[in-house]
């Protein structure tokens, strides 16, 4: 019978294993926490989180990490084999859409900051479906995850595997509303890029900043 070890892992893993004599204990993670579908509890953890950090590559490898967020359950667990989430234009470069047309590896990891202090890595491959399509399929995925804004498509993601990510070392983070500005600052597009000396800086401010949910500023 075939282990479920024997077919996990990358050939690099498995050599610096052997190289540094961690292969024994290796195995032992792959045995037990590695999943290549998702548990009930991982179905459940999905479904409270509010935030993401994900990976894509273009078709040359190069890859790119980028963040998204939303209300709990933005990222919807369809069964144990499958996960979706709402992509929005954001600025317009949709890196990682682009980069999903050319590759389908996803990476996405889950964190929780605030009560149990553990994550979930979730890899798999994934697909651009229209927002009309994904809900002619799915009807009751949510509605207003970000309030007043289309999605322009949904993320749709075979899950490969499944695993924890320790709680060692994840710091505690407590939710509370967004501090009132002490001092003003340069808007997001000038935060770390210089400008022309003739150049007056543009600011923003906490109470001026607008609302960001779903998909957050950067190359998206």
């Amino acid at each position: 019978m075939t282990h479920p070890h024997e077919s996990t892992g990358s050939l690099g893993e498995r050599r610096l294993q052997q190289l540094l004599g961690t292969a024994d204990q290796a195995a032992g993670f792959y045995d037990r926490q590695v999943q290549p579908r998702l548990t009930p509890q991982m179905a459940e953890f999905i479904g409270r989180q509010t935030m993401t950090f994900l990976s894509t590559s273009d078709a040359g490898g190069a890859c790119d990490v980028t963040f998204r967020a939303g209300p709990p359950g933005f990222v919807t667990v369809l069964d144990d084999g499958t996960l979706t989430y709402p992509e929005y234009r954001g600025n317009g470069v949709l890196a990682s859409a682009g980069n999903i047309t050319e590759n389908p590896h996803i990476g996405m990891l889950f964190v929780d900051f605030a009560q149990d202090h553990i994550g979930l890595h979730v890899n798999g491959t994934a697909r651009l479906h229209r927002d009309d399509e994904q809900r002619r399929a799915y009807p009751r995925l949510p509605v207003d995850t970000a309030p007043g804004r289309q999605p322009e498509f949904w993320v749709h993601i075979t899950v490969e595997e499944a695993y924890v990510h320790c709680s060692k070392h994840i710091p505690h983070l407590e939710p509370a509303p967004r501090p009132r500005a002490r001092a003003q600052r340069p808007k997001d597009a000038d935060y770390f890029v210089a400008r022309p000396e003739h150049q007056s800086p543009a600011y923003e401010d906490e109470q001026t900043a607008p609302t960001r949910t779903g998909s957050l500023p950067g190359r998206g």
